[in-house]
């Protein structure tokens, strides 16, 4: 099988339209980690993504016949730039299918390179569903996303590139996983040059369908799958980048949102690279190595694989970026409610500085306050919890608290004590133009609604937080309802960020 790969790697044909990236050491990263980190710019690719190569290389053993048919491919945004690209170097027809959650970055890009945009359905499988029917319809050729041999030897190009440029010594290589056809082609090539280098997968940890196959020892298709980083957003790998990373895959390591948007920010920092959450999930997992190790003086590379990110998510990546890289905490804490209490609170936290503070009169005894404090280092936060419960300050550590983070710190204090038999949950739906209103209308007029909260992010998926007053006898009824309208939900009514600051 290496030799295999190895030969259709050599032979691949990606340079009529790719480049060959540089590798970036990141400078104060490595210093900080005690570590060498050398990063491979794909994001510096025409698409600002590496997608490209396995794209063209696909198309290039088109027949003549085939060709002239034109080609379809389904995708979420960077496989479609490179197929478009590709096509448009080729003189091919191209039609891409995009899921209609697709950020508008992307959906621009592929129409700019020549590409015809088809949106539909809501997820990568439901526009794959649509690219294949065309295929039956319109006579055209399926270009795959990541499970095809040809696609998989043009992501080994970077491989290639990697050990060319890094002769010397390498601990480990660490590879963005989605649907498998990267981590495929390296590993193929490493392992056939180098098998002492470690290849080690990164998943987000709500879409990690390479480690659930790992794990089952066989494909499995997982029952959710989460968006934040969407370029890897894939329900199940594919059927050859499993058979591959089975044999040359040494490892697989998860990561939460937090930690990508704490990787986002350190790409910037070291390489000026705003790169998409996808692209700098391999670095996520590479600092995640490095704290789960202990490993120090060793040589380890990743790949930023994409910038193909809209403006508008910045925001909530900066906001994530410090709790990612705990040098902050979020905490609710009651103080007294009396003058210089706040004030008595900060002498008590040190030099630590205030990132955020939430408050609203609530009663005349105490005051529950949202508080945000930075930390010195991650082993800071258990030391500042137990100076507050020290100093009898009722304290939760809220920095892992989902419903807190996205919303919570937005609504602080309104407490309400008219409100009765209020249940609180939390929402996903698929963002696009009208996308809220629909959502409204799906809920019904059934239940008062009492609370809501909804902040667009730019995401593939909007989040809301909405409060419905449901009598005691309407509990199982409200559950039936809402499990048939269709949308991911969680019930946070026992959540104790609600409890302290709205209920």
């Amino acid at each position: 099988m290496l030799e295999r790969y190895v030969k259709r790697i050599l032979q691949a044909q990606v340079y009529d339209v790719a480049i060959e990236t540089p590798m970036s050491e990141a400078r104060f990263l490595s210093k900080r980690m005690n570590n060498t980190i050398l990063i491979k710019r794909e994001d510096l690719q025409p698409v600002y993504s590496f997608k490209l190569r396995g794209a063209y290389n696909a198309m290039a053993q088109l027949t003549e016949e085939e060709k002239e048919r034109g080609v379809v491919t389904a995708s979420a945004g960077n496989h479609a730039q490179g197929v478009a690209m590709a096509a448009k170097q080729m003189g091919i027809k191209a039609t891409i299918v995009m899921p209609k959650i697709t950020p508008e970055i992307k959906v621009a890009s592929a129409k700019a390179r020549g590409g015809k945009v088809v949106l539909k359905g809501d997820s990568f499988d439901e526009a794959a569903v649509y690219a294949r029917q065309l295929v039956e319809e319109k006579g055209y050729t399926y270009i795959p996303p990541y499970d095809h041999p040809e696609v998989i030897a043009g992501q080994g190009t970077i491989a290639m590139e990697m050990l060319r440029q890094h002769p010397a010594h390498i601990d480990a290589i660490f590879v963005p996983v989605g649907g498998g056809g990267l981590i495929a082609g390296i590993a193929v090539y490493v392992k056939y040059l180098r098998p002492e280098i470690k290849v080690i997968g990164v998943e987000a940890e709500d879409s990690a369908c390479l480690k659930a196959a790992l794990d089952a020892g066989e494909r499995v298709i997982l029952d959710q799958v989460g968006i934040f980083a969407e370029g890897v957003a894939v329900a199940q790998i594919g059927e050859e980048p499993f058979r591959i990373a089975q044999h040359f895959v040494d490892d697989v390591i998860t990561v939460t949102t937090d930690e990508i948007c704490a990787a986002v920010k350190d790409m910037f920092e070291d390489t000026r690279a705003v790169s998409e959450p996808s692209g700098a999930l391999s670095l996520a997992g590479l600092k995640k190595y490095i704290q789960q190790t202990g490993a120090e003086s060793q040589t380890l590379l990743c790949i930023n694989s994409g910038a193909n990110t809209n403006f508008d998510r910045l925001q909530h990546i900066a906001e994530r970026a410090e709790l990612g890289e705990k040098r902050e905490a979020i905490l609710a804490v009651t103080i007294p409610e009396r003058t210089g209490s706040f004030k008595q609170f900060c002498k008590v936290i040190g030099r630590r500085m205030v990132t955020e503070f939430n408050y609203r009169y609530a009663d005349s005894e105490q005051a529950r306050i949202f508080v945000g404090v930075q930390l010195k280092d991650p082993d800071d936060r258990a030391e500042l919890m137990q100076t507050l419960i020290s100093e009898d300050y009722p304290v939760i550590d809220m920095s892992d608290n989902e419903m807190a983070k996205l919303h919570i710190r937005h609504l602080g204090g309104g407490h309400n004590s008219e409100i009765q038999n209020e249940q609180l949950f939390r929402f996903e739906f698929p963002e696009r133009p009208g996308a809220l209103l629909n959502f409204l209308t799906n809920l019904g007029q059934n239940w008062n609604i009492t609370l809501f909260h909804y902040r667009n992010h730019g995401a593939a998926y909007g989040r809301v937080l909405i409060g419905m007053q449901v009598p005691e006898e309407d509990k199982e009824k409200v559950s039936e309802y809402l499990n048939r309208i269709g949308y991911r939900y969680w019930d946070e009514t026992e959540n104790p960020a609600y409890k302290l600051f709205l209920a």
